[in-house]
């Protein structure tokens, strides 16, 4: 089941966001939470941040496993997933940075590695709250369209609009990395609630698509379709297609 809620303005889209996801610690402290990178969750985990400090969340409990990281980046990169989470949520609040879990990029065996990362979350059980953006493309982690989905943590090549995309994060095109290791699609529709957010007027149309466009592999967004418990928070512009 696909809940659409629109918010009206940023600090709305960031309130709501961060309130699904402490509603869930409150109730449950020791919630597996799989989390996002990337532009969206930045200020729902600043605001995260602001309700820890005020003690109205703990993540003392909590487990966390990331979604993805770019292979060839160490984790002290500065565009590394891993630098990111610590940066913009594990350092300001309580988690044990041992119950943090990202993808190795750095692994001499990045399919062994990924394998690894699938045998994880398998021992973990199932994730409470699986935290997503939506790629232009339709990509969620970075499951890439393709004639067919990898179901497990893979090792996937970036599409060249992907890696455009994340250039603005980057010097240049150039340092852009080329491969990624993502958590499969099979790994995500287990969990048992999505939130997906999305926001800005260049989303509005692949939001459409996924959440009311025919089933497809080109889409992999679309596949949310399937998952009986998601949560949709949006914009007024990126929700602008959607009824």
């Amino acid at each position: 089941m696909l809940n659409i809620i629109k918010v009206s303005n940023e600090e709305q889209f960031n309130e709501v966001g961060a309130g699904i996801i402490a509603g869930l610690l409150q109730t449950n402290p020791r919630a597996i939470l799989g989390l996002a990178t990337g532009s969206t969750p930045v200020g729902v985990y600043a605001h995260l941040i602001e309700l820890y400090k005020k003690g109205l969340v703990s993540f003392a409990q909590a487990t966390s496993y990331n979604l993805d990281e770019y292979i060839g980046l160490a984790s002290d990169h500065p565009e590394s997933y891993r630098r990111f989470m610590n940066e913009k949520l594990f350092n300001h609040v309580d988690i044990d940075l041992r119950n943090t879990y990202v993808p190795d990029g750095t692994a001499s065996n990045p399919e062994q590695a990924a394998q690894e990362y699938t045998r994880m979350l398998d021992a973990a059980g199932r994730i409470d709250l699986q935290f997503l953006g939506i790629g232009h493309n339709g990509h969620i982690g970075f499951n890439e369209p393709a004639d067919e989905l990898h179901a497990t943590t893979h090792v996937v090549a970036l599409k060249e609009d992907t890696r455009q995309a994340n250039a603005r994060f980057f010097n240049s095109i150039d340092e852009v990395p080329t491969h990624a290791m993502t958590m499969g699609i099979a790994s995500i529709l287990k969990s048992k609630q999505i939130l997906l957010m999305a926001k800005g007027e260049s989303k509005a149309e692949v939001l459409a698509r996924a959440l009311t466009g025919p089933l497809t592999t080109q889409c992999p967004a679309s596949l949310l379709q399937t998952h009986p418990n998601v949560v949709i928070v949006v914009d007024q512009a990126a929700g602008g297609m959607l009824k």
